[in-house]
């Protein structure tokens, strides 16, 4: 009988854990995360895992703390003499800073490589990163997977009258990947960003006029990038404004941005929980099966490229 893969979760996401557990059929390994009161965080495995392939299951996004718990856990498990422990990043936080865009500043993305690698991690399981190369930050196998087809199953282009628009020209490739699966146009937005989490909108490549239109993104934070396209979208003439993004951040007043915005439906996964009452316009859709099918993969040490397929061209 084959022997299954022990998957562990951090208290970032255990519910999307859950879901990859349920997938698989396996049970969800036994952990004991505790925080003590000056804030410092314990890990213990309650179960045996020498010689095994351990999964741990974790997004890092804010507070930092979910950050340093991966790491612990993963310590922790090198020192149970796991056989193999792979990080899974639904989401990896600090990827926005993947370079020196000016003087005197840190690239926190690879700082954060080089911690889950000295850590212990022996692979990382990662899904629509902010920025390609940070996979080249890792001296570690690397699969990064991509969430268009979690997008693209409830999605569909009936009325061949269909474009999908990147937010900026970073995001095309991730565009190009949505319009092929969809075979719909590609329209492009180019913008300007003054200061941090401020978005100024210059362009629009392409057109939009009497379309309807899909933005797709890896993450939405405040929403100021989204709702400034909508905005402008809907002035060159879109119809019905649909929007695809991975990583549900949503700080500040984002989901009241995104409610109040003309955007029709905003579909995100379940990477990053969300919190109650976001209402009606934002769909979530789970990310599970994506990442149940990449860890049941590598663990049997079978290719997982077509989980993470983009258009090349």
């Amino acid at each position: 009988m084959e022997e299954l893969p022990l998957i562990f979760s951090g208290t970032s996401n255990p519910e999307l854990t859950q879901k990859i557990c349920s997938y698989l059929g396996v049970s969800q390994g036994k952990i004991d995360i505790r925080v003590f009161s000056d804030g410092e965080i314990w890990v213990k495995f309650l179960e045996n895992i020498r010689g095994r392939d351990v999964f741990i299951v974790q997004s890092t996004h804010p507070p930092a703390e979910n950050l340093m718990e991966l790491l612990i856990m993963i310590d922790a498990a090198k020192r149970a003499s796991a056989k193999r422990v792979t990080a899974v990043l639904p989401y990896f936080g600090y990827a926005r800073q993947d370079r020196k865009d000016q003087p005197r500043v840190a690239i926190t993305a690879k700082l954060v490589a080089n911690l889950i690698t000295t850590a212990g991690a022996d692979r990382v399981i990662t899904m629509d990163l902010h920025a390609a190369q940070i996979q080249g930050f890792f001296d570690i196998p690397f699969d990064h997977l991509y969430a268009s087809p979690v997008f693209t199953s409830v999605l569909k282009n009936d009325s061949g009258n269909f474009v999908v628009v990147s937010p900026d020209i970073g995001g095309i490739k991730l565009a190009r990947s949505y319009a092929k699966r969809l075979d719909a146009g590609l329209v492009v937005i180019d913008k300007r960003r003054p200061k941090h989490n401020q978005v100024e909108l210059m362009n629009i490549i392409g057109d939009v006029e009497g379309k309807d239109v899909l933005l797709v993104d890896d993450l939405i934070d405040t929403g100021g990038t989204i709702v400034n396209a909508v905005k402008a979208l809907r002035e060159r003439g879109a119809r019905q404004i649909y929007g695809a993004i991975t990583h549900p951040l949503l700080s500040g007043n984002a989901l009241e941005r995104i409610q109040n915005s003309e955007m029709s439906k905003l579909y995100v996964t379940d990477s990053i929980p969300l919190k109650e009452g976001h209402g009606d316009k934002i769909v979530v859709r789970s990310a599970s099966g994506l990442l149940a099918e990449a860890i049941i993969r590598s663990y049997r040490n079978e290719s997982i490229s077509s989980l993470f397929e983009i258009d090349k061209s």
